[in-house]
């Protein structure tokens, strides 16, 4: 069965941790090739998403608060595990961070980061581009930002 947490840093195990840090490791620097300083120290005031099946943890994303990178609440680090594509927990993801932010942390703006080529996949949780394009660890980003986050439930 696959389900959805939410945890702030303060509340993960320590296997947790290592277990979501060691999948986004696998993605973001392995697969695409993209070394860079993964542990950014904003973990520790964020709040996790754990994406599980079983007891391994196949996907997660972060939510920074506000004033932390963006004036509005930040989604990163979204990540699923390669093994497990064909679930298309990418909207699951974005499914679960939404209802979280609406229902349980009345935030209703968000802001993230995407990597270009899945504007147009973020594009159908409401989130438009800024205007803001640039390399990130060499790879083309898109700032977007989503104003309504209710009217994408």
């Amino acid at each position: 069965m696959i389900t959805p947490t939410f945890k702030h840093y303060s509340e993960l195990e320590l296997n947790e941790f290592h277990d979501l840090i060691a999948l986004r490791i696998e993605v973001f620097i392995i697969e695409q090739n993209c070394p860079y300083q993964e542990l950014d120290g904003r973990d520790k005031d964020a709040i996790h998403l754990l994406i599980r099946s079983e007891d391994k943890i196949i996907a997660t994303a972060r939510l920074l608060k506000p004033g932390t990178v963006y004036p509005e609440t930040a989604i990163g680090r979204v990540v699923s595990s390669p093994e497990h594509r064909d679930l298309k927990l990418g909207h699951l993801i974005m499914k679960s961070i939404l209802d979280f932010l609406v229902n349980q942390q009345g935030v209703n703006t968000a802001r993230l980061s995407a990597q270009s080529h899945l504007v147009h996949y973020y594009g159908k949780y409401g989130f438009v581009s800024t205007g803001k394009e640039y390399l990130e660890d060499g790879i083309p980003h898109t700032e977007m930002r989503c104003g309504d986050l209710s009217k994408h439930l």
